[in-house]
């Protein structure tokens, strides 16, 4: 069996994850800051591309302020073409990290367990294969927006958690939640089915269950 995935991600009211620059800015509140670190705290590994690591550099762990005593989780990044910078904080000792490339990166990602999976890019239903091998059994995918729209388009997410924050970003540029190429029709729009709402602090919770 593969692994649980669930999506994780915070987005403005209008839609928005990051300013148009597409530098990251704080959507969360701190009640939702809770939650993500102890949805962390509860899955096997962590998993990013190689976006997120050079716009933001998250050293993805589970901070003790948040969870006392907690398990920190494997850190896995997408990274088709070794683009990882070496000083990078998910290369920390903090827990171990998977660096996931392509066929055309030709070398061992130093500070990491490096994966060769797939020939152009990362072959992501080969990659849940691999992880289940490991004794991963859920996943958190927290971004980006590439990443997100391939978890789901592939229909390889299970659950799809997004917090609203109550501000407004705006910006024709700015990302969103799901990128990629995005659906070309009508008949290939992703259906979801809404699970729970909650309030958290001034913002909004929504749990969806991703439609096979």
């Amino acid at each position: 069996m593969s692994p649980q995935v669930i999506i994780n991600c915070a987005m403005s009211a209008d839609g928005k994850i990051a300013l148009p620059s597409r530098k990251q800015t704080k959507i969360s509140n701190e009640e939702d800051m809770k939650r993500v670190h102890e949805l962390r705290n509860e899955c096997d590994a962590i998993l990013v591309g190689i976006g997120t690591i050079l716009s933001d550099n998250p050293k993805l762990t589970v901070k003790e302020s948040y969870v006392p005593n907690p398990k920190q989780p494997l850190r896995i990044v997408l990274d088709s073409k070794g683009r990882i910078p070496r000083n990078a904080e998910v290369l920390s000792s903090d827990s171990p990290t998977m660096v996931i490339v392509s066929e055309k990166c030709k070398y061992e990602i130093e500070g990491a367990e490096t994966i060769i999976c797939g020939k152009e890019r990362v072959d992501l239903r080969s990659l849940m294969d691999i992880l289940d091998t490991r004794g991963i059994k859920t996943l958190l995918v927290e971004g980006g927006e590439t990443v997100i729209w391939s978890f789901l388009n592939g229909r390889i997410a299970h659950e799809f958690y997004i917090f609203i924050g109550s501000k407004v970003i705006g910006g024709k540029k700015s990302p969103t939640p799901a990128g990629g190429e995005g659906a070309k029709n009508e008949g290939d729009i992703l259906p979801l089915k809404l699970i729970s709402v909650k309030n958290l602090g001034n913002g909004v919770l929504l749990h969806y269950g991703v439609e096979k």
